[in-house]
């Protein structure tokens, strides 16, 4: 099976990656586990030896019936379809290596799921993005959502030889555990994540003028008293602690 390109494939060939994953994961003989982007189930059949159901998601129909017809574990479930316009039971873990394409909307819709953890391969440069610290370059809007849903842990580098197409950037393992540091962030998880990317559309503004778009945008009550009273209003926005944005949100949503 020769790798589509233009979905972002390149499939895992090393057996240590696999191995490192389930290490990670601390999968347990009761997991239920989600394998995103399942490929030829190189993945999922070391995760099927340790859990009690890989929830296997293919969109490529070519990989699917490879995944129907050659993966042999029975607690193997193939799901044919987008991840994200897919209907997923409810899985306890994550190991996988997804298209590197996706890996911020993977990552989106994985923190509004409830999981434990998950163990990951991405690329180097995108991992650095979930633990930049506070006014780096690298510090942005997933900095900060990272923040409120996981812990992150970056644990190993993956070299290019151990995918098949090797890719032209470095990857990393990455382990994440689920927290929940503010439940009404929590609660108004969307529109935090509209609040947070719309300020650092203007990171080098200070945020009484980088939240004003935002403001006009979801017409807000009172405006003009919302950006008066904003929180931090003469910080700079790449300046912010992660914990300053609740703070923000909490304010203009009250």
């Amino acid at each position: 099976v020769f790798p589509n390109r233009f979905l972002g494939q390149n499939f895992t060939i090393a057996p240590w990656v696999a191995q490192k994953l389930v290490e990670y994961a601390n999968i347990q003989p009761t997991d239920v586990v989600l394998d995103a982007g399942a490929g030829t189930g190189f993945l999922a059949h070391f995760v099927s030896k340790k859990c009690k159901e890989v929830l296997a998601v293919e969109k490529d129909p070519r990989l699917v019936s490879i995944l129907r017809e050659h993966v042999p574990s029975p607690n193997i479930r193939v799901i044919a379809g987008d991840l994200f316009r897919t209907q997923i039971p409810h899985f306890d873990k994550v190991v996988s290596a997804p298209s590197y394409g996706i890996s911020t909307n993977f990552l989106i819709w994985l923190f509004n799921r409830d999981f434990n953890v998950a163990a990951l391969v991405l690329q180097k440069e995108f991992a650095g993005r979930l633990v930049a610290p506070v006014g780096a370059e690298e510090y942005g809007w997933l900095t900060v959502i990272a923040y409120y849903n996981v812990n992150v842990e970056i644990l190993d580098a993956v070299p290019k030889h151990v995918f098949y197409p090797a890719p032209k950037v470095d990857s990393v393992i990455v382990r994440l555990e689920k927290v929940a540091r503010d439940p009404r962030v929590a609660k108004n998880h969307d529109a935090f994540i509209k609040l947070v990317r719309s300020l650092f559309v203007h990171r080098n503004r200070k945020v009484a003028n980088a939240i004003k778009p935002f403001i006009r945008s979801e017409a807000l009550r009172d405006n003009k008293e919302k950006t008066l009273a904003v929180p931090f209003a003469e910080k700079r926005v790449r300046a912010l602690l992660p914990e300053n944005f609740a703070v923000i949100a909490n304010e203009l949503y009250s």
